[in-house]
């Protein structure tokens, strides 16, 4: 019997998302599992496992279309069984493209002026030093102001390919530029951006108001976040702990294994939150009104910046696994995350989280909880300290951490006690490897 795919809801607020692109085609063969499409959502381009196997006798819409969680996307079923009629839909079709007066506050609203034919952009670099030189014929290129609206596939393409987004047309919805259209560019020969240099030295400030168009990416966290501060009731718990015997184990583990397999001081202290979690099953737990919903299983959340936000990577059964493939699945996470491509399971399913600033060299600082979530802890720098030791001034290592836990669930007593039965495994980090 043919099975209809829906667009899958992979976030805890995911009310639609675009399809960036189809994977398989109508009449090829899928078995359950494999890859159907790439579908970006507020946090990530993600890839959309088929929840069906056999033959994909219809595609439901086409590339670039916004759809609503839930509204079929595809009907797999047998090669030679009758497909009675198509499912309902709401499926918002992929937008046109539009001229400069129709697009969004990223593009001018005056009237157009004549572009020069070498497709120049508005002086947002550094000015020109060098004499212009004759413009090369090619398609004229779209002007924008403010940031380029562009999936983050496309985004991770054109950067690889050294390819100036400024100079696509976007077909997505809105005008925005999606992986079609870089491979279109691409694909005609459009000359590649000059590879981009660190700025020698921090952007002056013109001067004049700008309106930043936010991306899907910070909306969400804008939303998620003031849900959080307004109805979640925090309260904070700070701890120091004593790094000195896990610094010199990370140092003797580290020592013989090879480079790309090196265990980061975060990979102790998300095994070492883990593992505390199972013996306070209420921080490992969500608030459901007149009830406390205890998860089953210990799912670590681990912040990862990426471009023009945050995203979290999820580690699962983070209790059960050893620090060696802990680690190595956290690369492999963030690294997707960064690049703008992840799987619905890398990103979903939290139940409880770790919030790390120690690269940046920061002392302490406290974070939001990420509903539905009851508590994550923030973890500042382990840096080396004066510290008093049987009267006498030593230097040694020291890292705060503190914990933000949800009040209607837990309290200051708990929290407290969390803090202290995490310093057993920070403090003598040989119990997790056993």
């Amino acid at each position: 019997m043919a099975e209809t795919i829906s667009m899958p809801k992979l976030g805890f607020d995911m009310q639609e998302g675009v399809l960036v692109r189809w994977v398989k085609n109508e009449g090829e063969n899928v078995n359950k599992g494999d890859v159907l499409a790439e579908i970006e959502t507020d946090k990530a381009t993600v890839e959309v496992e088929s929840s069906a196997s056999g033959v994909i006798r219809k595609l439901l819409v086409e590339a670039g279309a916004v759809v609503p969680v839930g509204d079929p996307i595809a009907v797999v079923g047998s090669a030679d069984e009758k497909i009675e009629g198509t499912p309902a839909q709401t499926t918002e079709a992929p937008a046109e493209k539009k001229t400069d007066d129709q697009k969004g506050p990223e593009r001018k609203t005056e009237p157009e002026k004549p572009q020069p034919e070498d497709g120049s952009q508005k002086a947002e670099a550094a000015p020109q030093t060098q004499p212009a030189q004759a413009p090369v014929p090619q398609a004229p290129a779209p002007a924008h102001e403010g940031p380029i609206k562009a999936s983050p596939l496309a985004k991770k393409i054109a950067r690889d390919k050294n390819l100036d987004l400024a100079r696509v047309q976007g077909t997505g919805p809105g005008g925005r530029v999606v992986r079609k259209d870089v491979e279109a560019a691409l694909a005609g020969g459009q000359p590649a951006a000059a590879p981009r240099q660190p700025a020698a030295q921090p952007v002056a400030v013109s001067g004049e108001d700008q309106t930043i168009q936010m991306t899907k990416l910070r909306q969400a966290i804008a939303r998620r976040m003031t849900e959080s501060t307004t109805t979640v009731p925090h309260f904070f718990v700070t701890h120091e702990y004593k790094m000195d015997a896990l610094m010199a184990l990370r140092k003797q583990i580290n020592d013989y294994l090879p480079e790309n397999e090196k265990l980061s001081v975060n990979d102790f202290i998300v095994k070492a939150v883990a593992l505390t979690l199972r013996e306070f099953p209420n921080l490992n737990s969500s608030y459901a009104g007149d009830n406390v919903i205890r998860r089953g299983a210990i799912n670590v959340g681990i912040a990862v910046a990426v471009e023009g936000g945050l995203l979290t990577v999820v580690t699962r059964n983070t209790d059960q696994q050893p620090l060696r493939s802990l680690s190595s699945e956290t690369k492999r996470m963030a690294a997707g995350a960064r690049e703008g491509k992840v799987r619905p399971n890398d990103i979903e399913g939290s139940t409880f989280s770790v919030s790390n600033l120690g690269m940046f060299d920061v002392e302490n600082f406290s974070a939001i909880i990420n509903p539905p979530e009851a508590g994550i802890i923030a973890v500042g720098s382990a840096r080396k300290v004066p510290v008093v030791e049987d009267n006498e001034i030593k230097i040694g290592w020291r890292m705060k951490a503190t914990l933000s836990v949800d009040h209607r669930v837990s309290d200051g007593a708990e929290g407290a006690q969390f803090m202290q039965k995490l310093a057993e495994f920070l403090e003598s980090p040989v119990r997790m490897l056993v």
